[in-house]
């Protein structure tokens, strides 16, 4: 079983190149992604990055430097990257990561364009979070 879905190849090899900044996943299918850590920061399958819906993913910004500290196992059907601004709650499933992989051109284009939309600049630093409310 490669992930969650069952025509989605095995992961055959996994690398992560921090001079690079890329994880180098190599499939059954034979084919083989560089993929960006940036990419993988601002695309996080987590819900602090998606949100709990459609149109409440959270655009990140100031990405292009961050490094993964330790990639761990999930069972048998992903990882979970440990990002040196301290996202660790993301689990990458080989489904995700071939997605990512295969669909890089589209999602940098998609990325650039919410950016855009928003404003925003790549390298600019996240917006802080609002302190919660106590309620009073």
């Amino acid at each position: 079983m490669a992930g969650l879905r069952s025509e989605t190849p095995s992961p055959e090899s996994i690398t992560l190149h921090g001079a690079s900044r890329v994880l180098e996943v190599g499939f059954s299918d034979g084919s083989a992604y560089r993929i960006p850590f940036e990419l993988m920061r601002v695309y996080s399958p987590s819900a602090e990055v998606q949100g709990h819906g459609p149109g409440q993913e959270v655009l990140q910004t100031g990405k292009r430097n961050v490094d993964v500290l330790e990639l761990e196992p999930v069972g048998n059907y992903g990882v979970k990257p440990v990002f040196s601004d301290g996202h660790d709650s993301g689990i990458f499933s080989w489904d995700y990561l071939y997605y990512l992989g295969s669909q890089q051109a589209q999602l940098w284009q998609e990325y650039e364009r919410r950016l855009q939309e928003a404003g925003a600049d790549r390298d600019a630093a996240m917006p802080a979070k609002p302190a919660p409310s106590c309620g009073h």
